[in-house]
């Protein structure tokens, strides 16, 4: 059986970071802790990777429309035509408890969500500024 030991305040320990710190110095430099960078590359940084992820979301986000759309049509028109059946008794139920489930565990989480949020947004505010500015005008492009 294994014995237990007391620490003592002469008992030294060798610390082993688990941290893979492969990235380059610059990069780290960059885009280490923004929150501390200057208000000027806080708000190019937020905004150059806003205009990229809103670029992305109305490029992928008319793919998936489509996608969407066709589907449903492809849906309705191989119902109509007796290849599938839908129980639509049940997927109003599956619906309806969906909603029920969401609707109880939202409102117990809604105030610490919206601590965190809050919290986020004052410490980054000038990143999440110009992240919105920038979604803004990578959707419109």
């Amino acid at each position: 059986m294994p014995s237990i030991r007391r620490l003592n305040a002469d008992d030294t320990f060798e610390v082993l970071s688990m941290s893979d710190d492969r990235s380059p110095r610059w990069l780290r430099q960059i885009f280490g802790d923004v929150s501390r960078q200057s208000t000027g590359k806080q708000l190019a940084i937020g905004g150059v990777s806003g205009w990229c992820a809103g670029y992305l979301f109305s490029k992928i986000g008319k793919v998936a429309a489509a996608a969407m759309g066709t589907s449903m049509i492809l849906l309705q028109i191989a119902q109509y035509n007796g290849y599938i059946q839908i129980n639509w008794n049940r997927v109003e139920r599956s619906v309806t408890e969906a909603k029920e489930r969401f609707d109880r565990g939202s409102t117990r989480n809604l105030p610490a969500y919206f601590e965190s949020v809050h919290d986020f947004l004052r410490q980054n505010m000038f990143v999440a500024g110009g992240f919105a500015g920038g979604f803004l005008l990578g959707i419109a492009t």
